[in-house]
C-alpha cells in the first residue's frame, strides 16, 4: 500500500492536490499561498506526504529548528498536521502516515518527534489520542491547558519557549496571528475582516511571515492564534458565529 502515497517536491508541487480544500475547481488563494510557503519550507527539510488521491489524507512535519512554532528542542521533528477525513477513515492510512514519520525520524538520527496538543482535543489540532498510542506523552504545558506532546528516542525533551507561555499582549482589541501554512487561513482572515467590519469592531491581523516571528510569538501556535482583551483565546479557526460570541464577551 505504500505506493499509494507520495511526497511533495519542488518539481511536483504545482500540479499536486494539497488535500485540504477539495471543492474548488478554480485556483484558490489559500491553496496558492500555501504552495508559495511550502516551496521555501521544502528546501529546509519540511515533509508533506499524502495519499495519491483527491482526499484529505496527509501528514506534514518539519525539523523543529525550522518549524514555525514557538517550541525549542534539539534534533526533533515537529508534526504540524496529521489528518484523515471522510471516506478515507478506517483504512489504516493514519497509521501508515504516522509510522512513516517515525521511521523517517529514526533514519535521520533524530532525537524524537513532537506535536501540539491540549487537555481537551481542539478541532484544528491533530488527534492526540491517536499519537499517544504510539507513545507520545506530555513533556510541557501552558497554564490554560495546551500541551506539548513528544515521543523521545533518547530521553531528551523539547519544550515551549518561555514567550509561548506568556499568553498575553497589551492591545485589548481582537488580535490574530496567522501564517500561510494552512490553506484555510486565507478564508478565515477574510471572515474576520468581514465580521469585524460588520460589527464595527477594531481588530488587528498579524502575518507571521518569518521563522523568527513564529519562534517569538507570545502564545502557542500551529498556524493561527487568537487574542481578545489582551488574553490568548484559542488556536482554533473561528467561524462567524464563534467570532461573534467571542466579541460579545
Amino acid at each position: 500500500m505504500e505506493d499509494q502515497f507520495l511526497n511533495l517536491t519542488e518539481e511536483n508541487l504545482d500540479r499536486e492536490h494539497l488535500c485540504c480544500i477539495i471543492r474548488s475547481k478554480k485556483p484558490h488563494p489559500g491553496v496558492e499561498a500555501k504552495r508559495v510557503w511550502l516551496r521555501e519550507r521544502l528546501r529546509e527539510g519540511h515533509v508533506f506526504r499524502k495519499l495519491d488521491a483527491k482526499g484529505v489524507v496527509f501528514i506534514e512535519y518539519a525539523p523543529l529548528e525550522t518549524a514555525w512554532v514557538p517550541v525549542d528542542g534539539d534534533n526533533y521533528l515537529y508534526i504540524y498536521c496529521l489528518w484523515v477525513s471522510g471516506e478515507f477513515k478506517g483504512k489504516g492510512y493514519g497509521r501508515q502516515l504516522m509510522e512513516y514519520c517515525l521511521a523517517d525520524a529514526r533514519a535521520k538520527g533524530k532525537s524524537g518527534v513532537c506535536m501540539l496538543g491540549a487537555e481537551k482535543q481542539k478541532a484544528w489540532l491533530s488527534d492526540q489520542a491517536f499519537a499517544e498510542k504510539y507513545g507520545f506523552e506530555t513533556v510541557d504545558t501552558t497554564s490554560d491547558g495546551y500541551r506539548l506532546l513528544a515521543l523521545s528516542f533518547d530521553g531528551t525533551k523539547p519544550r515551549f519557549r518561555e514567550n509561548a507561555k506568556r499568553q498575553a499582549i497589551e492591545p485589548e482589541e481582537l488580535t490574530i496571528y496567522y501564517s500561510s501554512q494552512c490553506p484555510y487561513i486565507h478564508q478565515s482572515v477574510e471572515l474576520v475582516r468581514k465580521t469585524c467590519e460588520e460589527l464595527e469592531t477594531p481588530y488587528t491581523l498579524v502575518s507571521v511571515d518569518t521563522l523568527e516571528k513564529a519562534k517569538s510569538l507570545p502564545c502557542v501556535f500551529n498556524n493561527w492564534s487568537v487574542f481578545y482583551r489582551g488574553k490568548f483565546v484559542t488556536v482554533n479557526l473561528l467561524d462567524a458565529a464563534a467570532l461573534k460570541r467571542l466579541l460579545k464577551k
